[in-house]
C-alpha cells in the first residue's frame, strides 16, 4: 500500500496487526500494575494514619467545617483497602468515559453526515470494546462496594430512628436507593453497548456490501445515540460521582463532567491515529485531518474550562455555605492534599492546551499533539481525581503504589481492547459514501 501516490476508495484497505511483542509488552505492564496494586494494599502508607489524625483534630477545633462532616467517618471506618475500592472506581469512571466517547464522536458523525471524519471513524469506533470490562467492574463494585463510595448508602443515614439519620440525605431517598441507582447504571451500560454492538456490525457490513443502506441505518443509530447520550451522560455524572458529595451539588455538572470526558475522548483518539501513523499505518490521514481533531481538542478544553469556571463563579459569588463546602474541601480542607492537584487540574487542561494548541502549525505537527495529548490525559485523570477523591477516602488521599497501579493496569487493559478490536475491520472504511471526499480533504 506504501507504493501508491494516489489513494482511492478502490485502494485504500489495511489492516492492524496486534504483534505478540506488543502484547507481551502490554501484559508485562498489566503485571507490573497488578504487583504495584499489591504492594499498596500491603504495605499502605507509614505515615498516612498519624497525616489523618492530626487533619481531623483541626478539623474538630473547627467544627469539621472543610471536610464537610466527614472524618468521624473516615476515622472510624476506615480500612485500607477501600483506597483501592474507590481508585478501581475512579478508573472505571474515567475509562468508561473515554471509551463511549469514541461512539460519541462516530454517531456526531454520522448525525452531521461529515466526510472527513470518515478515514479516522475506525479508530474511535472500536474505543467501546472496553466498556465490556468496565461496565460489569462498576457494577460489581457499586453491589458489594458501594457503601464504601458512597455516603448515603451508609447503614442507618436514612432511618429516622438511627443516631446516624441525614435528613438532607433521607429527602433523596426516592432518587437514591439501591435498587434504582442498579436500575439505571444497568440501562446506561447496556444502551451504550447495545447501541455500539448495532452500530459496528452495520459499519463492518458495509465493508463488504457497500451501497448506501448501511450509511443510512447507521445516521439513524447515531441520532439515537446521541438522544440517548444527552441523557445517560447527566445521569452517569450525577449518579456515579456527585452523589459521592450527596449534601452538594450543581446543576452544571453534568455539562462539566461530559466535557471532561469529551476532550479526554478526543486527546485518545488523536494520540491512537498518530501512533498508528507512526508505525505505517493510516498514510491517507494527512495534516489536514489531524487540524480538524486538534481543533477539535483545543475547542473542548476551552469549553471545559468555560464550564469549569462558570460553576465556580456561580458558587463563589453566591457564598453559600452547602455550596462553598465542595472548592473549600477541595482546597483547604484534608490538611491542604488536595490543593496541588487542583491547582495542576487547571495548568494541564486549559492552560497548557491553550497554549500549544493556538498556532496552526502546532494542531498540523505530531509532536505537539502528543504533548498536548499527553497533558489532556494526565490532566482530566487529575480532573476526575478531583471530583472522586476528597469525598471519598477524604484525608486518607494520596498518589502512591495503589493509584500508580490501578492506573497502569486500566491504561494497558484499555489499548489491548482496543488493538484487539482494530485487528476485527480494516482501519479505512473502504465503502464509505463520502471516503472519495475525505482522501481529498484539504483546509
Amino acid at each position: 500500500m506504501a507504493g501508491h501516490s494516489h489513494f482511492s476508495p478502490a485502494n485504500v484497505e489495511e489492516h492492524f496487526e496486534f504483534t505478540s511483542d506488543t502484547r507481551k509488552k502490554l501484559m508485562v505492564a498489566m503485571v507490573v500494575g497488578a504487583v504495584l496494586l499489591g504492594i499498596g494494599v500491603l504495605f499502605p502508607g507509614g505515615g498516612e494514619h498519624e497525616a489523618a489524625h492530626a487533619v481531623a483534630g483541626h478539623a474538630a477545633e473547627h467544627g469539621a467545617e472543610l471536610t464537610g462532616g466527614a472524618v468521624s467517618h473516615h476515622e472510624t471506618s476506615w480500612n485500607p483497602l477501600n483506597r483501592l475500592w474507590v481508585n478501581l472506581w475512579l478508573n472505571g469512571v474515567y475509562f468508561s468515559g473515554i471509551a463511549v466517547i469514541g461512539m460519541f464522536f462516530v454517531a456526531l458523525q454520522y448525525l452531521t453526515k461529515s466526510g472527513w471524519s470518515s478515514v479516522v471513524k475506525r479508530v474511535p469506533e472500536a474505543f467501546p470494546r472496553f466498556l465490556f470490562f468496565t461496565a460489569p467492574l462498576m457494577i460489581l463494585l457499586f453491589i458489594f462496594k458501594g457503601d464504601v463510595i458512597f455516603h448515603w448508602m451508609h447503614h442507618g443515614i436514612m432511618d429516622p430512628a438511627n443516631e446516624h439519620y441525614d435528613k438532607i440525605i433521607a429527602g433523596k431517598k426516592g432518587y437514591l436507593n439501591f435498587n434504582f441507582f442498579l436500575i439505571r447504571m444497568v440501562l446506561i451500560f447496556g444502551a451504550w453497548i447495545t447501541l455500539w454492538t448495532v452500530m459496528r456490525k452495520k459499519s463492518i457490513e458495509e465493508d463488504l456490501i457497500g451501497g448506501n443502506e448501511n450509511f443510512f441505518k447507521m445516521v439513524r443509530i447515531g441520532t439515537g445515540f446521541i438522544v440517548a447520550m444527552g441523557i445517560s451522560a447527566s445521569l452517569s455524572a450525577w449518579d456515579w460521582v456527585m452523589s459521592i458529595d450527596t449534601h452538594w451539588f450543581s446543576t452544571m455538572f453534568g455539562w462539566y463532567m461530559f466535557a471532561s470526558w469529551h476532550v479526554s475522548g478526543i486527546a485518545t483518539i488523536i494520540l491512537t491515529i498518530v501512533l498508528l501513523k507512526e508505525q505505517g499505518y493510516m498514510k491517507y490521514v494527512n495534516e489536514n485531518h489531524l487540524h480538524d481533531l486538534g481543533k477539535l481538542m483545543f475547542a473542548f478544553s476551552i469549553f471545559w474550562t468555560y464550564v469549569w469556571f462558570a460553576q465556580f463563579l456561580l458558587i463563589y459569588y453566591a457564598n453559600m455555605a452547602e455550596e462553598t463546602i465542595y472548592f473549600l474541601e477541595r482546597w483547604e480542607g484534608h490538611g491542604g492534599i488536595y490543593k496541588a492537584s487542583e491547582i495542576l487540574n487547571i495548568f494541564l487542561n486549559f492552560f497548557f492546551p491553550f497554549l500549544i494548541m493556538m498556532t496552526r502549525d502546532a494542531k498540523r505537527t505530531t509532536i505537539f499533539l502528543k504533548i498536548c495529548c499527553a497533558f489532556v490525559l494526565v490532566g482530566h485523570y487529575f480532573d476526575f481525581y478531583q471530583m472522586i477523591m476528597p469525598g471519598t477516602v477524604g484525608p486518607h488521599g494520596g498518589f502512591g503504589f495503589i493509584e500508580f497501579g490501578t492506573l497502569i493496569l486500566f491504561a494497558s487493559g484499555f489499548i489491548y481492547a482496543v488493538a484487539t478490536e482494530l485487528t476485527k475491520a480494516s482501519l479505512v472504511a473502504k465503502n464509505h459514501p463520502f471516503l472519495e471526499e475525505a482522501l481529498h480533504h484539504d483546509i
